[in-house]
This record gives structure tokens, C-alpha cells and sequence, in this order.
């Protein structure tokens, strides 16, 4: 047994090694025992097992720690390492998962020393006692070898008795039915809520609790959709507390949960022996994928490395408390001016953002550093990190993106205490190359892209968001190049040849003059395109291909025509879905559907139907958690499941001036039945309203299923548009948006284009126009491609429209067509590429120089 009298727990060495003091470790989340009291044990064995009888409380999907609850009440964390979930699994077996019943000595965790140590910032594993507020760590020594079975200490009851809830404490109990759990802006508005009561009203889920004032412990919690839920409260108002409380959650944010916009991102580091040494040394090639074609050259600059310098040791602890609470108080005006915006997203942010900065552990944690001596700026930065890496911790992907909201706080408080009235924005030489781990859209929004040169991450994809704004811009780009990208100094010349996937790092002067005469050479090709854009799309020898943009907005329509474009061949109409509470009305989409068609100035607009789901889930949609979303209730699967927002997107589109401008088309189809279930209500309301024509309903085609009936779909869709990116990564398997697989989801991969093969000829047999309004119409290459296959009309980012066209004109149609035969029968996505004779030969001339 592992109880000893009146409660106490004895714990016994979970691992081989040496075991010390906590503030040993390098990590002032474990060492200031921000999580709790407990020991450091440096590993010489790689085996964790059971310190006691218990129930396994949580283990991440990344397998680095296992927490445990004994019998009574105790609960023990032991994380393997630093920053180890930084390595995704790699290196760690889990042999229990939540939920397990476990003895003592029973095995946990088996892990990889060697790759661990390589990989991460630490072997030297904590080992905490996480509810130190209700139980006291009494430590058995340390500076010793221990093994597994070798008492390392006790955890003691600080109260004998659990505390009676009687007189003046109450309690609930419900089921949480928030789509994404307890996430940023649900906890905030717990948070305000309970600090509006006298009583203390502690959450309770899975063996976890959280104090119900701070929004960032309740985000810890993990809590998910279908979690059980206990609030229990003390003092005078605890039951007016726990029913409001309750009542917030179960009736005011459930149907309403307001954080479903971002999509979980994923860090996944590339294996650093995978990058050579020279990488990041004279002349030294990094390789990607590329994700925007181009080449420049610049000054490399680092988005990492750019904190604001703050110094450690304060100026006299009460200075240091009024320069934080005037920097506080700074940050909180400009946030409530924000806040004031009503429902938009960037006003539900900042009173996100607003419910942070009073959270009350948060500013106690800060003050306590404050009183230890430390800086105002130290310690407002070491507290919202340190809470960053514990919701980094919950292996919760959406929670870890909150980890941004805190980033977002550091800087602007951080800021306030400099003096500046605001975080000057980034700025970087012109020309530079922007290095990155990875790229969020909301990070290139705050950047003057018309500065930059180039862009290169870490990680990412070329699909990825960040590789769509930076085609928009007209920037090289390329990603999934690996770690060994961010060891390349600032200020290092680099050569960025996107277009083969090559960043070479301080070139020689033969390949700066090469790579020079190149940029020149393509400037001016732009300029000489651009002058004739408004041209036809025409191939040498005189097939008109329709050359049309993909839209998001009126303003994306005005630039797209200044471009060049031909007509709209993709309007997402998402852009007016997101970031809201409700869905907008008939008037309101109507009004924006006319202005886009306005700014086309008469050309043709074909909008896509509502896409989204269980992938890009909206607020007022509560889905349940999707193991795979992807693969879930999305597309035109949502549209049918909610038919009334369907009939209100319909109508706003049928309502556009004058009749017939608007072709409609409609995303994720994969069989004739669900062609035909829109086709009856768009014919029934088209009759509502008048009409005497037939309205024009096309299809996506983004999946195997769809390409491979394409025949039969034709007899019934009046036009087809092959979405390249969703095909992809349905044909290849893998998932745009994870960082492991996202360099080899390729668009050139022979099998996506024999499916665009047998789309095209599903089509044709029944005389049905198809176009192409993924990222490959984007791209110059894989225009001719598309063109040989048999494409007619190609919807491209605006930025890219001259260049698409001035390279069409250079190439007659059987010219195509003799490249598409090839490419068809490559095995690779490579031997693709080298088909392409412009390509392969400035490929050779960037090789020699």
C-alpha cells in the first residue's frame, strides 16, 4: 500500500536516475513550482512507471507525461524532458491511457534517450504534485541515485476531512455542450461572471480544478464537448453564484460558442540530423517545397528573435508594481476601445484579450515575481509564457493556439512599458527575406508585404493560408524547409530560389550576379505582362482559355480586373460567414454578392455555396469533436444538413442584378443525389421568384469519388471546377494542414493529374465546360499542364494573372497537350517538373551559378 496514517501518500522513484531539487530544472514554470512543489529526477533509464496506486488523470497524444491520481486526492505529474512536446510522439511509447487503474511499479511511458536528448531542451523530468494547495510535498532527499520502488517522499492532507458543503456552499452538476470546449473566450466570460459573486466557486472536470476567476487556469482544465462538469462554490452568494454560472454555460454559450474560426496548427520540427551542418554557413542550400514561384534576393530577417530586450532585476518592487499597472492599465484602454466594436471579431478579441489581463492569477504570478526582484517586463513575460507552455501542455491543439493570445499581450504591455503608445510594427529592410518557424495569416496582416523580397519557413505547407496571402502579394515562397532555417543570422545575404525549392544561403558573387540579372530579367517580364492583362488569354496559336480569379471580397474583385482577370471563377463565400454569431441574412449577403458582381463590371461571377463544417467550423454552428474532420460533416453536407442556410444563400444569390450574372456551384459533391437535392430547391425558389430561365449549377470536383464520376455527374451539373488543393490531399491521403505530410501533398503528383484526366473526360463526353480553381491554375506550369489535359477556363490568385497569361501565349496547344501525355505517365512529382523545358533549363542555370 502507498497511504500511509491520516491520509499521507508515499511516493515512490518512478525512473532510474539521479534525483534534486526542483529549482534545478531550467524552466521557471517547474523551477518557481508555478505548477506546484515536487523534485527533478535526470533520467540514466528510458522506463517511467507508477510512484503509486492511482487512476491515470491525462496522457497527451504526444505521450511526454502522464498524470496520476492516487486514491487520496493527490495528484502527481511526471513530464519527461523539456519542450518535449515539441516532438509530437516521436520517441515515446505510452503503454496506459486516460482513465487507466494502475499499481505502482506498473510501466507508463517508454522512451527514446538518444532522440529525446538530440531533440529537445532537456532530458531532467519534473515530477510535481500539482494540487499543492490541498496537499503538502515532503521530499525524501536528493542528490541521490534512486531506482524505481525507492521511496522519494510524501504528500500529506493539509485538511483531514473533505470540506462539507452545507450552510454556505452549494454545488452543480451538468454535461458541457460547448462545440470546443472551455477555450479563450468561453473561460473569459466564466471568469467575469464569477467575479461578480463574494463566493469561492472552484470547476471541477476529469479529476482537475481550476479556480473560476482566472481564464487561464479554467483553459488549462482541457475541458471538451461532452465533459462532465462540477461547479462548487462557498459564501454567502454560493448558490447565486453556481446557478449563474451555470446558466452561462449551459444557456447563454452553448449554440454560441465563439471560438470555432482558427484551425488547430500544429508545430512538428523536421529531424535535425536531416539538416546538414553547412546549411546555415558559406554557401550552404537549405531545400523545401515551393509554394509560390519566384526567385530574390536579400538580407535574410528572422521574425524569431525579435522580443523586446527587458532586464531581469527590477528598480525597487513598487516601482516595478505601478510601471505594470499603468502598462496594464495602458493596454486595457486601447483594448476597451477596440472592445466597443460590438460583435465583430476583432471586438471579441479584444474582450478576450480584456478578461486576460485581469485574470487574477496572472497578475498574482506577476506580482510575485515582482516582489522576488525581478523587472516589471521580466516578469509580466516569464508569467505568460509560463502559462502558455501549460496550455501547450493539455495537448489540446486549439487551446495551444490561445498560446498567441498571451504572445499578443506580452508585446503590448511590453510596449506600454517601453513608452510607445502602441508595438511599432515590424519593419525590414527592402528586398529582405522573411524567415520563419511558421506563418499565421494574423502575423502577415501586420506586416508591409510590399517590403519584402521573399518568404521561407520552417514549417508549413503550399497550400497553407500563409502561402495563399503571400501568392496574393506576388512573393516567392517557399516552406517545409526544416529547422535548420532559423540558425541562418539576420542580416545574411540569401538567395531565394522558390521556384525549385532552393534557399541558398550567402551566395557567391557569380550567383549574385546570375540571380540578379534573373530578378531583373523577370521584373521585367512582369512589367511587359502586365501591360497587356486586359489581353485574352490566347495560346500561340489561337485557343481562347478563360482566365478568372478567385475572390473574396469586392476589394479582391477591383484588383483582380486591374489584373487582367477575366471574370470571378471562385467567389468563397465563407469571408461572410466567419468571425460572427449568427449567419448573415438574405439582405445583407445579397448586398455583398451585388457589389462583387459590380466591381467584375459585367463578367461572369460563379459563386461557391456555403463551405464549411467540422474543418472550418463557425460559431453558431455546434458541431460534436471530429476525430477527422476533414473527412466529416463539411461542404455541401453541412448545406444539406442546415437547408435553411442554404435557401437564404440561394436566394441572396438568385437576388443579383440584372438575372443571369451568377453561375452557382457547390463544394465537396461526391454523388449525383446530392447534385440533385440543390437542384430542386434552387429550381423551386428560382420559380418563387420569377425567373424563366434555368440557373446555371455546377460542381467542385475535390474528390476521387467525383473525378471518377465525373460521367455520370455531367449528365446533371451544368459545368465542372476541379478544386486541386482539397484533391490532392484526398487523393495522396494526407492532410494539407500538417506540417509532417505537408511538403509532399503536390499537386504535379502523377495520380492528382490522372484524376483531373478522367474529370475532363467525364466532362467532355456530355459537352460540359470545366475549369480549374485550385492552387495548380495558380501556377504558371501548372497552367500548361491543365491546358494539355484539356482545361478551359483557369481561376488563378489575382497577383498571378499576368504572368499566367504572358506564359500561355508562349506555347501553342499541342504543346500542352504533348506535355500533359508525358506527365501522365511520370511516377513522380519531380519527373513532372523536369518535363517542363523552361523549368529544366533555368533549374540547370541556377544549379551551375
Amino acid at each position: 500500500m502507498s497511504e500511509t496514517a491520516g491520509g499521507a501518500l508515499t511516493l515512490h522513484a518512478p525512473m532510474t536516475g539521479w534525483v534534486g531539487d526542483l529549482s534545478e530544472v531550467p524552466d521557471p514554470v517547474f523551477a518557481d513550482r508555478m505548477m506546484g512543489d515536487g523534485v527533478a529526477i535526470d533520467p540514466t533509464q528510458g522506463r517511467l512507471v507508477a510512484p503509486c496506486d492511482g487512476t491515470v488523470v491525462l496522457v497527451p497524444p504526444s505521450a511526454h507525461s502522464v498524470t496520476i491520481r492516487s486514491g487520496n486526492g493527490a495528484e502527481i505529474l511526471m513530464h519527461i524532458g523539456l519542450e518535449t512536446i515539441a516532438l509530437a510522439g516521436n520517441g515515446f511509447v505510452a503503454h496506459v491511457g486516460t482513465g487507466a487503474v494502475v499499481r505502482r511499479g506498473d510501466p507508463l511511458i517508454s522512451f527514446d534517450m538518444d532522440l529525446v536528448l538530440a531533440r529537445a531542451k532537456s532530458l531532467l523530468t519534473p515530477m510535481i504534485l500539482t494540487n499543492s494547495e490541498e496537499f503538502a510535498w515532503e521530499p525524501s532527499g536528493s542528490d541521490r541515485l534512486i531506482a524505481p520502488g525507492d521511496v522519494i517522499g510524501q504528500v500529506r492532507p493539509l485538511r483531514a476531512t473533505a470540506v462539507s458543503l452545507d450552510g454556505g456552499s452549494h454545488s452543480a452538476e451538468f454535461v458541457l455542450r460547448l462545440a470546443h470546449g472551455i477555450h479563450a473566450r468561453p473561460a473569459a466570460r466564466i471568469a467575469a461572471c464569477a467575479k461578480a459573486f463574494a463566493a469561492d466557486i472552484i470547476v471541477h472536470v476529469r479529476d482537475r480544478q481550476a479556480n473560476a476567476r482566472s481564464p487561464v487556469t479554467l483553459m488549462t482544465l482541457g475541458a471538451a464537448f461532452g465533459d462532465t462538469l462540477t461547479l462548487t462554490a462557498r459564501g454567502s452568494d454560493a448558490a447565486q453564484a453556481v446557478t449563474a454560472i451555470t446558466q452561462l454555460v449551459t444557456r447563454d454559450l452553448e449554440g454560441a460558442d465563439e471560438g470555432g474560426a482558427p484551425l488547430p496548427r500544429v508545430r512538428v520540427e523536421a529531424p535535425m540530423d536531416s539538416i546538414p551542418e553547412d546549411a546555415v554557413s558559406g554557401n550552404g542550400v537549405l531545400r523545401g517545397v515551393c509554394a509560390v514561384p519566384g526567385i530574390a534576393l536579400g538580407p535574410a530577417v528572422s521574425l524569431e528573435g525579435r522580443d523586446r530586450e527587458v532586464t531581469e532585476q527590477g528598480k525597487g518592487v513598487e516601482n516595478e508594481r505601478q510601471a505594470l499597472a499603468a502598462a496594464i492599465a495602458a493596454v486595457s484602454e486601447k483594448l476597451t476601445q477596440s472592445a466597443s466594436g460590438g460583435g465583430s471579431a476583432q471586438a471579441g478579441v479584444a474582450q478576450a484579450h480584456l478578461a486576460l489581463l485581469a485574470d487574477v492569477e496572472l497578475l498574482a504570478t506577476a506580482d510575485g515575481r515582482i516582489a522576488d526582484g525581478q523587472s516589471a517586463g521580466f516578469a509580466w513575460r516569464q508569467t505568460l509564457r509560463g502559462y502558455g507552455r501549460e496550455l501547450q501542455a493539455t495537448g489540446n491543439p486549439l487551446l495551444g493556439e490561445r498560446v498567441d493570445d498571451l504572445l499578443d499581450l506580452e508585446r503590448a504591455v511590453l510596449a506600454a512599458l517601453a513608452g510607445d503608445p502602441a508595438e511599432a510594427a515590424i519593419t525590414f529592410p527592402t528586398g529582405a527575406i522573411l524567415l520563419a518557424d511558421d506563418l499565421l495569416p494574423s502575423q502577415l496582416m501586420g506586416l508591409d508585404l510590399g517590403r519584402l523580397g521573399g518568404m521561407c519557413t520552417a514549417g508549413g505547407g503550399p497550400t497553407s493560408h500563409a502561402a495563399i496571402m503571400a501568392a496574393a502579394a506576388g512573393l516567392p515562397m517557399i516552406v517545409a524547409t526544416g529547422p535548420g532555417v532559423m540558425r541562418v543570422a539576420d542580416g545574411v545575404t540569401v538567395l531565394l530560389a522558390a521556384t525549385f525549392g532552393r534557399l541558398e544561403v550567402d551566395p557567391s558573387a557569380d550567383a549574385r550576379e546570375t540571380a540578379e540579372r534573373a530578378i531583373a530579367a523577370a521584373a521585367s517580364g512582369r512589367q511587359a505582362a502586365r501591360a497587356a492583362a486586359a489581353e485574352d488569354c490566347r495560346t500561340s496559336d489561337g485557343t481562347r482559355i478563360e482566365l478568372f480569379a478567385n475572390l473574396g471580397s469586392a476589394e479582391d474583385a477591383a484588383f483582380a480586373v486591374s489584373q487582367g482577370a477575366e471574370g470571378c471563377g471562385l467567389l468563397r463565400t465563407e469571408f461572410l460567414f466567419a468571425d460572427r454569431q449568427a449567419a448573415p441574412d438574405e439582405a445583407e449577403q445579397g448586398a455583398a454578392y451585388q457589389g462583387i458582381a459590380d466591381a467584375l463590371g459585367g463578367r461572369p461571377l460563379i459563386v461557391r455555396t456555403l463551405d464549411i463544417g467540422g474543418d472550418k467550423p463557425v460559431p453558431y454552428l455546434p458541431l460534436p469533436p471530429e476525430t477527422n474532420p476533414a473527412l466529416g460533416l463539411r461542404g455541401i453536407r453541412t448545406s444539406l444538413w442546415r437547408p435553411d442556410l442554404l435557401d437564404v444563400q440561394l436566394a441572396a444569390v438568385l437576388g443579383v442584378r440584372p438575372d443571369g450574372r451568377c453561375r452557382i456551384m457547390l463544394p465537396m459533391i461526391v454523388s449525383p443525389a446530392e447534385l440533385r437535392a440543390v437542384r430542386v430547391r434552387l429550381d423551386g425558389l428560382a420559380r418563387d421568384r420569377g425567373f424563366a430561365h434555368r440557373v446555371p449549377l455546377g460542381i467542385m470536383i475535390e474528390t476521387p469519388a467525383a473525378a471518377i464520376l465525373a460521367d455520370q455527374l455531367a449528365k446533371e451539373a451544368d459545368f465542372f471546377s476541379i478544386g486541386s488543393n482539397d484533391l490532392t490531399q484526398y487523393a495522396l491521403a494526407m492532410d494539407r494542414t500538417n506540417p509532417l505530410v505537408a511538403s509532399q501533398v503536390d499537386a504535379f503528383h502523377p495520380s492528382v493529374l490522372r484524376l483531373i484526366d478522367v474529370a475532363v473526360r467525364g466532362a467532355r463526353a456530355h459537352g460540359r465546360p470545366i475549369g480549374t480553381c485550385g492552387g495548380l491554375a495558380s501556377n504558371p506550369a501548372g497552367a500548361l499542364l491543365l491546358i494539355g489535359l484539356g482545361v478551359t477556363e483557369l481561376s488563378a490568385t489575382p497577383a498571378t494573372i499576368p504572368d499566367i497569361k504572358a506564359r500561355v501565349r508562349q506555347v501553342s496547344l499541342e504543346t500542352c497537350r504533348a506535355l500533359a501525355a508525358r506527365a501522365l505517365a511520370a511516377d513522380s512529382p519531380s519527373a513532372v517538373r523536369a518535363l517542363i523545358p523552361d523549368e529544366r533549363a533555368t533549374s540547370n542555370r541556377q544549379g551551375a551559378a
